[in-house]
């Protein structure tokens, strides 16, 4: 059964976490980051848990923890791998309504710097594109609603997803 819960889903520097922040104040629900939650609970830093244990193994930890993230009331930023755990996005968009925060693949790497210390999970050698034409699909499938983040500003992203969310909930 679905909560008020917001899963905002996407590329590494789409700016979930920022919009996350600024859209539970709106609603006053609460923050939840999910790679902060992973680092909290392994007690490793994202590139040092991907540099450790490999990116499969990376990617079944982040998977069982998103999976067991039940909060409600509340606005969720995930990593931008995550959409690789089935379970985890299953159990998302059964509990949450998932919101794809989509922005060029130029702007994501103007955004980003260096992808080893914001712990981006890349195959290695792979690409930013790649990375993004690979993603970009996934992210689509599993969201409930999908928002253009080219040309604006992390506050009118956060404001158009309240708009649209509440929206949403008034039908």
């Amino acid at each position: 059964m679905k909560n008020d819960t917001i899963v905002l889903i996407g590329m590494p520097g789409a700016g979930k976490s920022t919009v996350g922040v600024v859209l539970a104040k709106m609603l006053g629900f609460r923050f939840v980051d999910s790679d902060l939650v992973i680092q909290e609970k392994t007690g490793k830093l994202l590139y040092q848990l991907i540099d450790g244990f490999g990116l499969e193994k990376f990617r079944e930890i982040e998977n069982d923890i998103n999976a067991g993230l039940n909060v409600a009331n509340a606005v969720i930023a995930t990593g931008g791998s995550a959409v690789y755990g089935k379970e985890a996005m299953e159990h998302f968009v059964r509990t949450g309504t998932v919101v794809y925060l989509r922005l060029s693949c130029w702007e994501i790497d103007h955004r980003l710097g260096d992808l080893h210390e914001r712990g981006v999970a890349m195959e290695p050698g792979q690409t930013l594109e790649s990375l993004y034409e690979e993603r970009c699909p996934l992210y689509e499938r599993y969201a409930d609603m999908i928002v253009d983040c080219d040309n604006k500003s992390l506050r009118e992203v956060a404001r158009e997803v309240y708009d649209r969310v509440r929206r949403r909930k008034d039908k």
